[in-house]
């Protein structure tokens, strides 16, 4: 990928949207085809979840601009709601005038948990596995040699008393960490075998009761961090100067800072972004989801994930921070072409950069939710696009649906109600305009 600038994309029929990924990614219109029908047969589709019944599509769109770290990215994202792809494509464009994103990511180490209970004393307890580490380590390493042998492994171990026994008779639980570096997958698999294969040793040394065993998915060793500036003259709209959006933006960031009720909306509108790129690669947007909520709460108050302040020269400065347990490998990635070719669309195949890259969608997404509500406010251009599918749902077809959309958001009622009446009137002045017209023969000797 060259230059994930492509001015007018939107404008073009899918098509011709295919042929241009197909001329800017490097892959064949023929290795792109299985996008054009869903990229799941039934019968992968049978092999994946139970009970199948059928397949379940969702839009797949293109997020443009993209520069992270110095390298441009075409963005497949998978959703369902109006203006995410175009408002994240358009906050990467104003990105890209402050020289674009800067990611940096931790070492893909996932959190394996074995819970123990019934313990005795849970202080000696403590000092007996933590002397007992290595060789406890050794063990998790020869329950997973493949990964071993691909640069992973366990890398550590914690023990935390979650509730200490009293002395005098009263037991207290542990829970010990194995932190497991599962390079290029996302590793739940791979952390559950790790913790079964060294519950019953660890409930040795502790005298106790094996609980659960199990990954975390607050991975909160496995995070990314992304940063962005953008210049005041890049922010500015039709109706405000750069240094009032800036500012506005600064403000909405600093309400989300203190209040976990925007906070929640605030984190929502940067999974937005997280979650199209996360569903778009097969990976688990579950557990993306509750790992970034739980960091967003890590010192008891939830908090937002991206902050944003003015910086010198007047430009915005924006940083987030988050888990991102993702995969390039394993998983429904094996069997669904589809996340396959988002993988190839992207150029990736390792899982901190497709972490990174995320990530800065997130960022993205944030910006342009901001941008929206320090301008005229989040609905106008929300709106705008969602009249396409209260056109869709209306009735309307082919070149129909952007007449009445543009019809819907002109009038500022964008309700299916509205849209009906529209789309009745059009498809009466276009029978009115065919019946006064002459016949095809008359009209073809008269010319």
């Amino acid at each position: 990928m060259s230059n994930s600038r492509a001015p007018g994309f939107y404008k073009l029929s899918v098509e011709d949207r295919h042929r241009e990924l197909a001329r800017r990614s490097g892959l064949s219109e023929a290795e792109l085809a299985p996008l054009l029908s869903g990229a799941l047969d039934l019968d992968a589709a049978n092999h994946i979840v139970e009970n199948v019944v059928g397949t379940y599509a969702l839009p797949l769109g293109l997020g443009l601009n993209f520069r992270v770290n110095g390298r441009d990215f075409l963005v497949p994202m998978c959703v369902e709601e109006p203006s995410v792809v175009a408002a994240a494509s358009n906050a990467a464009r104003m990105v890209r005038e402050g020289g674009g994103f800067t990611a940096e990511a931790d070492e893909p180490v996932m959190i394996a948990q074995v819970q123990l209970t019934d313990v005795p004393d849970t202080a000696a307890a403590h000092a007996a596995i933590l002397s007992d580490s290595a060789a406890l380590i050794a063990a998790c390493d020869q329950a997973q040699p493949s990964l071993v042998r691909r640069g992973g492994g366990t890398r550590g171990i914690e023990v935390r008393v979650l509730e200490a026994s009293d002395g005098r008779g009263s037991p207290g639980m542990l829970v010990v960490h194995l932190l497991v570096d599962c390079r290029d997958a996302m590793g739940a698999n791979m952390v559950n075998t790790v913790a079964e294969a060294v519950a019953d040793r660890l409930a040795e040394l502790a005298r106790g009761t094996v609980g659960l065993r199990i990954l975390s998915n607050l991975a909160d060793r496995r995070c990314v961090r992304v940063r962005c500036q953008i210049p005041e003259r890049a922010l500015a709209s039709a109706n405000h100067d750069g240094a009032t959006v800036r500012d506005g933006v600064v403000a909405a960031s600093r309400f989300a800072e203190l209040d976990p009720y925007r906070a929640a909306t605030h984190n929502k509108g940067v999974m937005n972004g997280v979650d199209a790129v996360v569903i778009a690669t097969g990976n688990d947007w579950r557990g993306v989801e509750a790992g970034a909520h739980a960091f967003a709460a890590r010192d008891g108050v939830y908090r937002p994930l991206s902050i944003w302040r003015a910086g010198p020269g007047g430009h915005l400065h924006g940083q987030i921070e988050l888990p991102m347990a993702l995969g390039t490998v394993g998983g429904t990635l094996k069997v669904h072409p589809g996340a396959r070719l988002a993988l190839r669309i992207l150029g990736i195949t390792r899982a901190t950069e497709l972490g990174m890259v995320a990530a800065a969608v997130g960022l993205a997404s944030n910006l342009s939710a901001l941008r929206a509500l320090a301008c005229e406010g989040i609905q106008r251009g929300h709106m705008s696009l969602h009249a396409r599918s209260v056109a869709l749902s209306a009735g309307a077809t082919g070149a129909l649906v952007d007449r009445v959309a543009e019809e819907l958001a002109a009038c500022g009622e964008v309700r299916t109600e509205r849209a009906t009446l529209i789309l009745e009137r059009m498809r009466t002045e276009a029978c009115f305009a065919a019946a006064k017209a002459p016949p095809a023969d008359l009209a073809g000797r008269m010319s």
